[in-house]
């Protein structure tokens, strides 16, 4: 049976990613250039993902269509779930993935690119997302809030992270 994983915003040939800075003042990702960023990506990517298991991208996946190419590399069954930079026609992402969707729902989780609005927790567990890359959603008190779960890959030491981690995460806070 195969595996099922997660992972968000690789940015894949997005250089001037590497000059983003968390609050804190650290660089966001660690990368020297986007040559090195992409085959660690790469790297990690096939690490975890076997060629049949299935992986949902919540989104962002390249800045620029050429570095679309770089899908071909990455191993699993894909399904995009489309982020706000992914701005290409479908045809462009239709030959690396398998389905292309807005949000998906499993195991009354919902995976999304965006979090979803607070206004929405009644109907879900919690909220698979990305796009915040190394921020949290905040409470009312401030706190980071539990029930949104990123997985932009700043968040998931740049790896795909699977389902039953996602799982477990839910099953420990409920």
């Amino acid at each position: 049976m195969p595996n099922v994983f997660v992972i968000s915003d690789t940015h894949f040939g997005h250089a001037n990613i590497l000059t983003f800075l968390k609050s804190d003042g650290a660089k966001l990702r660690p990368w020297e250039n986007v040559e090195e960023m992409d085959a660690a990506l790469i790297k990690n990517w096939n690490d975890v993902v076997k060629p049949h298991d299935k992986i949902y991208h919540l989104g962002d996946i390249a800045i620029n269509k050429k570095s679309l190419d770089v899908l071909a590399q990455l191993n699993g069954d894909k399904v995009l779930i489309k982020g706000n930079h992914d701005i290409y026609r479908l045809g462009d992402y239709a030959k690396y993935f398998r389905d292309i969707r807005a949000y998906h729902v499993m195991d009354r989780l919902i995976f999304s690119h965006i979090p979803i609005h607070s206004g929405s927790k009644q109907r879900f567990k919690g909220n698979v997302h990305g796009h915040t890359h190394s921020n949290f959603v905040l409470d009312e008190s401030g706190n980071k809030d539990p029930w949104y779960l990123p997985v932009s890959v700043e968040q998931i030491n740049y790896t795909p992270v699977s389902l039953e981690t996602i799982r477990s995460y839910y099953n420990a806070i409920s």
